[in-house]
């Protein structure tokens, strides 16, 4: 046995002593002696606490047989309670005790004393917390005092009704009353699946506490990058998991949310993985809009407040709303939209031009079903898909840089078209309609046009032949297959949504798809 533990046990049996006598009488001496020694009983709780951390429960009680005697009957006095210090210490104590599937008396005695303790709490201030904004009936100075007590207990599932109950609290002052230790520790707690809160909990900690909604949103990402899921529906289900899609029918937190894509976006130059995430978030984020209770649903200018509110309209419309005849039609509409604001000469700056990209890059299964709509039907709005593309490739771009890519991307298009009808195709045809043997096109053009030939060969018969040779060789030779690998994967996820699972080009993504992961 340690010096350590027999000095422990010697004061066991001293404030088991002194808890004895402090609960057999109520004199005013008795309460002044409560008083007098509450600093040397924190420190003796605080050491008790430092052993019992690293023990079960029946360890603790075969090396501190009388720990449940004295926890107990200091549970039931009223100023060792309410003095903040030991009535913190004395809940880490016994917290370490308690138990979700008690096996012994004093893990039963731990969760009933922890129960005690809180409605004493309560009994002491003469209100019965509730998270009501009562005014005059709780002061903030309590609730404060509260939420810090709460945070070595944020774990034990009886406090999670007292957690909920502070975070929908409001003060009458503009002043936060919960402090920021308790705030950051539900968050972290919450983040680590370790406590399950209802969404308007979630919602209000997030709201009251930005640092708490930015961790919540990089930790999204860090778990994204960190799984190296190989399909969207993976990535949309663990969107989902997060909660932010769903709380982000907030305004306030949505805007919050895209603030920090945005910044993610251009600190990493658009890297198709940020890109991806973006667009599986919107779409989580537009289902769970559609799944509110329409009577408390906000305004879409609440959410995009600066763009052209029946741009925002047509593009949150999922192409799966529409009949697939009605597709080229609704993308006609967005594109003349978005090209009248584009080029409306009243926006000047680069940053007006981003703005207008970055709401189009939410979206971005209309532009992959608008290169299909190129090559798959014989549509006049031919001119109007590539400048789409062209813009969404391109946002940077004056006028005319734009129209110098939209002429390379047209000559790539016709060319390609010609091609679109051949049942036997080889290489060299698909290379010398690309022109992919240039190294002077602009990164845009390049982008734009490896999208064309990544459609072309996924929807005319003579490029099935060819797709996997074309994209090993040609393709991937360029360097971009995280690209390729992510338009792939857009694909798919859009044909698992449409329930296609056995045309020849479903079995052709997938299998592409599968060759893609191998080599990497």
């Amino acid at each position: 046995m340690t010096q350590d533990t027999a000095g422990l046990k010697l004061s066991f049996e001293y404030w088991l002593d002194k808890a004895v006598q402090w609960g057999q009488t109520t004199t005013l001496e008795s309460q002044q002696d409560v008083c007098l020694h509450l600093p040397k009983l924190q420190e003796f709780l605080q050491q008790i606490y430092e052993s019992l951390k690293h023990m079960n429960s029946t360890t603790a009680i075969q090396r501190f047989p009388l720990i449940g005697q004295l926890l107990g009957r200091l549970c039931w006095n009223p100023f060792v309670v309410g003095y903040d210090k030991s009535q913190k210490t004395l809940m880490w104590c016994l917290s370490c005790l308690y138990s979700n599937e008690p096996q012994n008396p004093v893990e039963l005695k731990a969760n009933s004393w922890i129960l005690i303790v809180l409605s004493l709490l309560t009994e002491l201030k003469g209100n019965q917390f509730n998270g009501l904004n009562i005014p005059g009936r709780v002061s903030d100075d309590y609730v404060n005092a509260v939420s810090l007590f709460c945070v070595p207990l944020i774990t034990l599932p009886d406090v999670t009704p007292l957690l909920e109950a502070l975070l929908t609290y409001h003060g009458g002052g503009s002043q936060e009353v919960l402090s920021s230790e308790f705030l950051e520790a539900v968050n972290e707690t919450f983040l680590k699946k370790k406590i399950a809160l209802s969404e308007s909990a979630i919602i209000s900690l997030w709201l009251r506490h930005l640092p708490s909604l930015e961790k919540a949103t990089l930790h999204l990402f860090e778990r994204l990058i960190s799984t190296k899921t190989s399909s969207l529906e993976e990535v949309a289900c663990i969107v989902k998991d997060s909660l932010l899609p769903q709380v982000s029918c907030q305004p306030a937190i949505f805007r919050i949310v895209d603030e920090i894509f945005k910044n993610a976006l251009l600190e990493t130059s658009g890297t198709p993985e940020v890109m991806t995430m973006i667009q599986v978030f919107t779409q989580c984020f537009v289902q769970a809009l559609q799944k509110d209770n329409k009577q408390h649903k906000f305004p879409l200018k609440a959410y995009f407040p600066h763009h052209h509110q029946p741009l925002v309209v047509a593009l949150l419309k999922h192409p799966f709303d529409l009949p697939a005849v009605l597709w080229s039609q609704h993308l006609k509409y967005i594109t003349d939209m978005l090209k009248a604001v584009v080029e409306d000469k009243s926006i000047r700056s680069h940053a007006d031009l981003f703005e207008s990209w970055f709401l189009l890059a939410h979206f971005g299964e209309w532009i992959d079903i608008a290169v299909e709509q190129l090559l798959k039907s014989e549509d006049k709005s031919s001119d109007a898909f590539l400048w789409l593309l062209a813009f969404y490739y391109s946002p940077h771009n004056d006028k005319e840089q734009r129209t110098q890519t939209l002429v390379e991307a047209r000559a790539v298009y016709d060319r390609l078209m010609m091609l679109f009808s051949c049942t036997t195709l080889s290489i060299t045809d698909l290379q010398a309609a690309a022109n992919t043997k240039t190294d002077k096109r602009q990164s845009c053009t390049r982008h734009l046009v490896r999208h064309l030939l990544l459609s072309f060969l996924l929807f005319s018969s003579g490029g099935h032949k060819i797709a996997q040779e074309f994209i090993s060789h040609v393709i991937l030779g360029s360097n971009s297959a995280s690209e390729v690998f992510g338009l792939l994967t857009r694909t798919a996820y859009r044909f698992n949504q449409l329930g296609l699972k056995n045309q020849r080009t479903v079995k052709l993504v997938n299998e592409l798809l599968q060759e893609l992961r191998f080599m990497d």
